[in-house]
């Protein structure tokens, strides 16, 4: 999508923490990510640093609702200031919303049904997360014509296209009810609750997340400064496995502090997971 509507020299507004390709896809395009910060413990943007971030270079804002790596949901209220911007600024909204069926706080709301919006969004999502096919990679968009030709010939010039079998099966997975969602979003809310439950025991004292299936949590009541050094001590050590937070972020001081976890197991795993971390505290005295 990067590929197909910035051009060299224009910007690129990016809500830090981000998945680690937003960044790297900007710069690959040929523009400059300006990135806002998602502030802690809310997770939430400044809307005057938002409005900042805008200028006559911008040619596009990154929204990913529900969030990753946060677990945020953004509100109407705040999306409706980014459609603003976008009218404003006549800058295009990518949003990525490929976790919109796991949610449990909030309503999920398309920046695409906003009034102006249509015109201007490009919505990308995928089968990857709700249907739990990660290494499928068949996704989709949904765009106007004047964003999704050009879109479609990098595309096809990049990829050709994904493994037409994999397509047959999610076109059946599309079929499905509304049942099938309803029981994803609750099982996956039971996992969540698993987890929270053990890194709460174990001292972390994580944020709930309100949609995806991720937990970003701040590692210092364990005496360590580097988030890349616990998360190896974490796997030797306690045997649980995360992400060092500083993958989320431009410059990665910005997340030293941080480390992500992620509840998409089976409840086994995640209830032997909670068991181990409820060590940390006392393996991390003993360092």
């Amino acid at each position: 999508t990067l590929l197909a509507i910035v051009d060299p020299g224009d910007e690129v507004v990016v809500l830090e923490p981000f998945y680690e390709n937003y960044g790297p896809d900007t710069d690959i395009a040929g523009a400059k990510p300006v990135y806002v910060a998602l502030r802690p413990p809310e997770n939430v943007f400044d809307p005057d640093e938002l409005r900042a971030a805008f200028s006559a270079r911008t040619k596009a804002i990154i929204v990913n609702t529900p969030n990753n790596p946060t677990g945020r949901v953004f509100t109407q209220k705040e999306l409706e200031l980014i459609a603003s911007l976008c009218i404003e600024h006549d800058a295009i909204a990518v949003t990525d919303e490929i976790y919109e069926h796991i949610r449990y706080e909030g309503t999920h709301i398309p920046i695409a049904t906003l009034p102006g919006m249509a015109e201007r969004t490009v919505t990308i999502s995928g089968a990857s997360k709700t249907f739990s096919v990660t290494g499928w990679r068949v996704g989709w968009i949904v765009a106007p014509p004047s964003l999704s030709g050009g879109i479609r010939k990098v595309h096809d010039f990049v990829t050709v296209g994904a493994p037409a079998p994999l397509q047959e099966a999610v076109a059946a997975g599309l079929a499905l009810g509304r049942a099938y969602y309803d029981k994803l979003g609750a099982e996956y809310r039971a996992r969540r609750d698993i987890l929270m439950r053990g890194l709460e025991v174990a001292g972390f004292a994580p944020r709930l997340p309100e949609g995806a299936y991720y937990i970003l949590c701040d590692i210092t009541p364990f005496g360590f400064d580097d988030d890349t050094q616990f998360a190896n001590w974490l796997v030797k050590t306690v045997g649980v496995a995360g992400v060092p937070g500083s993958s989320f972020y431009s410059r990665r001081e910005l997340g030293r502090h941080l480390i992500r976890f992620t509840f998409c197991k089976t409840h086994d795993v995640l209830v032997a997971a909670a068991g181990r971390l409820a060590r940390t505290k006392e393996l991390a005295e003993r360092r």
